[in-house]
């Protein structure tokens, strides 16, 4: 499997080492985010690449088959919908955190089957606009 090095921040950890706890491991996507936070290089807020994706960050990405999306990835209080948010539990939302522009990754969707999630273009990110305490 295709695995970047990935670079949430302190707060994103914080946040959700924070949900973590609250949740049983029953619940679809804890465990997958588990493993993906215990693999991360956590970095301050203030020194987060412009290029890497953070919590409530706006994300336009591909999948394999090129069939592309553009979300922002919340909290699961946030997401809705709408179609414009995914939660950090869903398993596209556990692959896009922490990946920088032109990063891909092999995730398995919902269906179990496996596939490319590439980053395009992060067209909002809290950190580079001096939200760091969000």
């Amino acid at each position: 499997m295709n695995t970047p090095e990935i670079g949430p921040t302190t707060t994103d950890i914080d946040r959700l080492e924070q949900l973590l706890d609250t949740l049983s491991s029953s619940v679809t996507g804890v465990d997958t985010l588990r493993q993906e936070l215990a693999r991360a290089s956590i970095v301050s807020p203030q020194h987060l690449p412009v290029d890497v994706v953070s919590m409530n960050s706006t994300v336009r990405f591909t999948f394999g088959d090129g069939k592309s999306s553009c979300l922002t990835l919340v909290y699961p209080k946030d997401a809705d919908r709408s179609g414009e948010k995914i939660s950090v539990l869903a398993p596209v939302g556990s692959a896009l955190l922490g990946l920088r522009t032109g990063d891909s990754i092999n995730w398995p969707l919902p269906s179990s089957i496996m596939s490319t999630i590439k980053v395009n273009e992060i067209i909002y990110q809290p950190e580079r606009e001096g939200a760091y305490h969000r």
